[in-house]
Order: structure tokens, then sequence, then C-alpha cells
């Protein structure tokens, strides 16, 4: 989201100094260094003076320097057919998205952890992309669940994967990031082919699924 002092004037200048801003704070965050805006404006060689016209606190800084995935689907040009095949694609794609930007990732896990409910909203972590991609993975499974049924897959699916599970794994369960990432791959898988068999649970009326019908 662009500041007030960025709608007016000399706006490619402007796009320069706040993308310089932004690159030197993604550099930080992936040295493991959580960048105040006054050093993020060091790093870009700007003054503090600057640097807070165009954010005005740190949190807006980390905010705009979280990487952006824009992309709308993690599946192939010409994807698989099967909707395991279709969810290992894009879990593996998704995993490797948490290892190579980690630190940032980090870093939006504890914002979005500190923030009030309306922050909290609007901070890239919160904008539900992993989800949309599982979805997109599991569409054909259309014959064989409800929508219902197959949003609760997804859900289940997009909670043991991400940098939540990842920082778990890693941090508590002492895994190494190769292990953790298996885990969470294989947990994917495990949780589409229980679903296969045993409907998952109905949130809205609180059954605890049932097996389903051959």
């Amino acid at each position: 989201m662009s500041s007030p002092y960025e709608s007016s004037g000399r706006a490619r200048q402007k796009q320069r100094t706040r993308d310089s801003l932004v690159a030197a704070a993604r550099d930080l965050v992936a040295s493991g260094v959580t960048p105040t805006v006054g050093e993020a404006a060091t790093a870009a060689g700007l003054s503090r003076p600057t640097a807070y016209r165009y954010f005005a606190n740190q949190r807006a800084l980390l905010a705009a320097a979280h990487p952006e995935t824009v992309a709308a689907s993690l599946l192939p040009p010409d994807p698989p057919e099967d909707p395991e095949a279709r969810l290992a694609v894009v879990i593996a794609a998704f995993t490797q998205l948490i290892l190579d930007t980690e630190n940032q990732q980090r870093t939006m896990l504890r914002l979005s952890l500190e923030a009030d409910p309306g922050e909290r909203a609007a901070l890239p972590l919160r904008q539900g992309r992993a989800i949309g991609w599982i979805e997109e993975a599991l569409s054909p499974l259309g014959d064989q669940l409800s929508d219902q049924a197959r949003r609760q897959v997804v859900l289940a699916i997009r909670s043991v994967v991400g940098i939540e599970a990842l920082a778990w794994l890693t941090d508590v369960a002492r895994l190494s990031r190769e292990d953790a990432v298996g885990l969470m791959r294989w947990s994917a898988q495990a949780l589409l082919r229980s679903a296969l068999t045993w409907r998952p649970p109905d949130v809205a009326g609180g059954t605890n699924g049932e097996p389903v019908e051959s």
C-alpha cells in the first residue's frame, strides 16, 4: 500500500526510492535481521526522514518486504489429472517456496501473531494464497467429495504445510529441514487419502466424520 507522500509528484523517482528500501529490508531479513525503518534506510543509502515518508513504522516496512507470490497456480502447464499427483506437485512447490524464503516467512509469522485483528487481516501471510493453490490441486475431487468436504480437506492440509508447521517441526520437534519437509509432504498425502475413505468432519454441524460409501 502506498503512502500519501508516494501519491504526489515524481512518481517514478519515488517508486525507485521505495523499491530500494524494500530491497534493503528484504536483504536484511534474509540475513536474519528484523530491520527498523532507520536500518533499512542506512542499508539503502537513504536518510531516515526520507525512509519514514514511505513507511510510517517497522510493521509497514516488513509487510512490504514480504516475498510477494503472485502466482495464481503452482501446477505445471500440463498438470496431471490424478488428485494425489496434483497435490504432490503443489505441495513440493509450496514447501520449496517456504524454504527459499524462510527468514522472511518467519518474520511475517511473528508479525501476524503480534498484530491486532485489523492489521492481521491485511498481512501477506493471511491472504490465503496457499489455500487457493491446494484447492486447485484437489479440484478433480468434485465427483467424490462435496464442496464443503473438499474445503475441509484443503484446510486440513494447509494446517500441516507452511511456515507454521516448519517452525514447529524444526524448533520444537528438532527435525532437520529436510525431514520436516518430508513429513509435511507425507502428511498432506495422508490427509487426502484418509478423506477419500473417511469424510472430514462437518465443522458447522459438529459431526466427527463418517465412512465414505463405496
